[in-house]
């Protein structure tokens, strides 16, 4: 198992009637917190754009090195990045199956610019609830 604590930058939506999530982790440099933040909130709108019902983002505040394994080593974080931990909330997966084709040919995910991050190194996966306090 691996923790930490992490402050919520971008929360964007409810998650009332969410069955399915998107989660996904990366790292990014402490110096492009602001222009990250930025990036997140405008994916947030295509997201809820293309049928999500939140979006969250949140900044590694407390990432602790395990004896195993942890969200540094995960991320192969280096001492000028910070861990970010975030995840998008679904009504179900074939709404975010949908979402997903129709957001990949949409041009505004074509980058403009250089991301504020290294994607290579992001990881995700999609995931059905097993526990979920709120509903």
């Amino acid at each position: 198992m691996i923790f930490a604590g992490f402050e919520p930058i971008v929360d964007v939506g409810s998650s009332e009637g969410a069955t399915y999530l998107d989660g996904y982790v990366l790292p990014v440099p402490k110096a492009n917190k602001e222009a990250y933040r930025e990036v997140a909130q405008k994916m947030t709108d295509l997201f809820k754009e293309f049928g999500a019902l939140r979006v969250v983002e949140a900044w590694g505040e407390d990432t602790p090195d395990g004896t195993k394994t942890d969200y540094n080593r995960a991320t192969l974080k280096k001492d000028d990045e910070a861990v970010v931990y975030s995840w998008i909330e679904w009504p179900d997966k074939a709404t975010r199956d949908a979402g997903w084709e129709k957001m990949m040919k949409d041009e505004r995910m074509q980058p403009k610019e250089e991301p504020p991050f290294d994607g290579k190194r992001m990881m995700w996966g999609g995931f059905a609830p097993i526990l979920d306090t709120a509903n």
